[in-house]
């Protein structure tokens, strides 16, 4: 294990650099992962572990600088007192998710004494968490036979419907999405879920995922909705709202030059291709609900978990992201800069203020 703290490393929140990156390899179960830790301001890090073929490691570390930096902005925004970290596993979880791999996972998580706790992710799941709690106690959305949460992508999906609420009142002054179209990008676990809430909602939902079983699936659950060929199809269609619920980068130049939609909001993380993004979408007068305001539902609730979790207690506090997101959405608009900035100060201006209450010794 290597532990890397290093200045030329991205910088996070307050223009600091990460806290800490460790590498982690194990040659006989095939472990290669990395734990970015971005920030602590708030509190010991909280953040999923993703498992995914990487082509190469720095891709792998790219993305997780990356997530970790938007976990420490999520998770202040939603109000938690807990910092932002995330992990990835480089490798194809299909063929190389095992016991001993997780289990040599959480001995690393262990390592590092609480400063970062794991939660499900892409390619990871609650039975998996439980394998690694064997190794660490620093573990949360767990099975609900352990005491868990469970599923953390119920309150991730009701988190981003929530927000869509809210870019809907503040776009057409009604939460009602009864009517409009939306598109649902990516129907795994997060979008499977909205798209059953908008159904709910009765609003017209297009959905399309590369995934051709994931749709055949969910439309033998909802017959009703529509079904794009490609995600490029998908953003070319006439919407009102446009829902990205797969990887990062969705938004990108030649996506905001042709997207009809009024409102973008989806489960995504990192949606935004570069710098620059959140600029073009306002230009042509489109609300872009940022993504680690809206989807962070699933946080709160594997961060409940911590206290011992209730579905209704975390449900409540995940249904004020309506509150934040509409707060986001006025404050951008009140000082004429897009909502992905006006979202990165508050969490920020929370960052500053809770965070430097830790210098205050106590007895």
């Amino acid at each position: 294990m290597t532990d890397h703290r290093t200045d030329d490393l991205p910088v996070s929140a307050f223009g600091a650099p990460h806290e800490q990156v460790v590498f982690c390899h194990d040659a006989d179960s095939g472990l290669k992962a990395i734990i970015a830790i971005s920030s602590t301001a708030l509190g010991p890090a909280l953040g999923g572990t993703r498992f995914y073929p990487y082509g190469s490691e720095q891709a792998a570390l790219a993305d997780v600088l990356a997530l970790s930096q938007g976990m420490a902005y999520k998770n202040a925004l939603a109000g938690l007192d807990l910092g932002g970290g995330k992990a990835v596993i480089i490798g194809d979880p299909r063929r190389d998710k095992s016991e001993a791999l997780l289990r040599a996972y959480g001995r690393f998580v262990d390592t590092l004494g609480g400063r970062y706790f794991t939660a499900c992710d892409v390619g990871t799941f609650s039975p998996d968490m439980d394998v690694i709690a064997r190794e660490t106690r620093y573990v949360t959305g767990r099975t609900v036979e352990h005491g868990g949460a469970g599923d953390s992508s119920v309150l991730t999906a009701w988190g981003v419907f929530q927000g869509m609420r809210a870019s809907a009142q503040h776009v057409w002054g009604d939460t009602s999405l009864a009517g409009r179209r939306v598109g649902v990008a990516g129907v795994g676990k997060v979008g499977r879920h909205l798209t059953g809430l908008l159904v709910e909602a009765d609003a017209r939902v297009v959905v399309t995922d590369v995934d051709a079983a994931a749709v055949e699936r969910l439309r033998e659950t909802y017959p009703g909705i529509e079904v794009a060929e490609s995600t490029d199809a998908l953003v070319r269609d006439q919407l009102d709202v446009y829902a990205p619920c797969a990887l990062g980068g969705a938004l990108s130049d030649e996506v905001v030059d042709v997207l009809t939609a009024r409102i973008v909001c989806g489960a995504a993380n990192n949606q935004l291709a570069h710098s620059g993004v959140e600029k073009q979408l306002a230009d042509r007068g489109i609300v872009y609900a940022p993504d680690y305001c809206v989807n962070a539902g699933g946080v709160i609730q594997v961060a409940d978990e911590l206290e011992g979790f209730d579905f209704d207690r975390a449900k409540s506090r995940a249904t004020g992201i309506f509150d934040t997101t509409l707060d986001v959405l006025e404050t951008a608009k009140a000082e004429g800069v897009p909502p992905s900035q006006a979202a990165d100060r508050l969490a920020e201006q929370r960052m500053r203020q809770v965070g430097r209450l830790r210098s205050i010794l106590l007895p």
